[in-house]
């Protein structure tokens, strides 16, 4: 269906009703059809690789190629391979619904267990990540959980024609296809979906900082935030510079579109003037804009570095998710901590340092979802950390923080066996 003929509905309730009958029909599948459910899909997905390259074409040609979004749009044959074999991974992690967390039995002969059980109806509003469906959807299968997926208008060729895959995989198994609804990208209808307490257990926005902002402002449903990052590396006088250069190279350009893409390099004074230059190959190579401070600015002007800014104070603090990036000198660990205590969005923070006194003072001290000691920040990722996909990078302190995968998408519930006692 094309995105300009689609006719919203009024109410999207009914749907919500559904897909709340629904879950009760996903928690009663077995391991083992759980399984089979997504080694199929994932079978699926990579025989209409064709299929929804054509779909993902129509998304891309409404969206400017310079749009930071674009890269997140795409779809190749190997993120559609990528998608499948996470898929896979997902199949063979451990269902962390019904396992056993409490058990105990009381003097007065109650039998008494804690289990962990699905969500129950999960509401996901991602932008323009057509890769979210599909995680999203092996993830709430392997955990007994429904969905409501709320994709935005930039993916919506691409995600029509993957739910389309997901529910044709469904009926086979017999499975309603309520139980992974797809909504229209009305945004009027986002704010109906995020007071539905009646049938919605918990929304997770993915995306921008003012998604997330508008998430949190309307939603009487329980949240947990995904998605913004700015994340910083600080270089410590006494780092390896060639490993450190390695490391803030990778950490920008690997894929900057993405949340755990480094924003802002804080380089220690007694090294600026040998460190900046050995990032030149690495950044110019990508065309890579940088804003830099005064300092910065002066080392890099010297070495005639072609993509240079002089900083204003906006430029830190910022999630650029393009070719660019900030550079501040620091005068020491105390100023690098500050500046990331006040600018951090607690996504992924990086130090480059032999010390290891200064090594653990920083991941003790910053505040953050992932702290990293001489790595890249791009690690930041649920199938990295060997949980298989991710529904996002939860940056708040409740429930999940970090990758944000199959392991937290349950709850927990007492069940209390007894034989006619009563409370005295």
């Amino acid at each position: 269906m094309e995105l300009e003929t689609l006719e919203l509905p009024k109410t999207i309730i009914p749907l919500l009703e559904k897909t709340h009958a629904a879950a009760a029909e996903v928690r009663r599948l077995t391991d083992t059809q759980k399984k089979a459910i997504l080694n199929r899909l994932a079978v699926v997905l990579v025989e209409n690789t064709e299929n929804i390259l054509t779909e993902n074409q129509k998304d891309l040609l409404r969206m400017d190629v310079n749009d930071p979004k674009y890269d997140r749009l795409k779809l190749t044959p190997q993120r559609i391979q990528d998608l499948a074999d996470s898929m896979k991974e997902v199949a063979e992690l451990q269902d962390p619904s019904g396992q056993l967390i409490v058990e105990k039995e009381l003097s007065n002969g109650l039998k008494i267990k804690k289990i962990a059980v699905p969500m129950g109806v999960i509401g996901v509003i991602f932008e323009a990540r057509p890769n979210v469906t599909v995680d999203v959807t092996a993830l709430c299968i392997r955990s007994g959980n429904a969905v409501v997926l709320r994709g935005g208008s930039d993916a919506f060729d691409t995600n029509c024609f993957l739910v389309s895959l997901i529910h044709g995989i469904l009926q086979e198994f017999g499975v309603d296809t309520y139980c992974i609804t797809l909504l229209p990208p009305d945004r009027e209808l986002v704010k109906e979906l995020l007071t539905a307490t009646r049938y919605v257990d918990l929304i997770i926005p993915r995306g921008s900082d003012a998604l997330i902002q508008f998430v949190r402002k309307h939603s009487l449903v329980p949240t947990i935030e995904t998605g913004a990052g700015v994340c910083h590396t600080y270089v410590e006088s006494s780092a390896d510079l060639e490993k450190a250069a390695n490391i803030v190279v990778n950490a920008k350009v690997s894929r900057p579109s993405v949340c755990n893409s480094l924003d802002t390099v804080l380089v220690d004074e007694n090294i600026a003037a040998d460190f900046l230059p050995m990032l030149y190959q690495g950044l110019t190579a990508y065309q890579v804009e940088v804003f830099a401070d005064e300092i910065a600015y002066a080392i890099l002007s010297e070495i005639d570095y072609p993509y240079l800014q002089k900083a204003n104070p906006e430029d830190f603090g910022r999630e650029f998710l393009d070719y660019k990036c900030s550079i501040k000198v620091v005068s020491g660990i105390h100023e690098a901590l500050k500046h990331i205590s006040k600018y951090s969005s607690r996504h992924s923070e990086a130090i480059v340092s032999q010390n290891a006194d200064y090594c653990q003072q920083f991941i003790e001290e910053v505040d953050a979802a992932a702290v990293y000691s001489n790595a890249s920040t791009r690690f930041t990722d649920g199938g990295q950390f060997g949980l298989g996909a991710e529904i996002g990078i939860s940056t708040q302190k409740l429930h999940a923080r970090g990758p944000f995968a199959l392991e937290k998408l349950v709850t927990e519930k007492w069940v209390v066996t007894g034989d006619g006692q009563i409370r005295q």
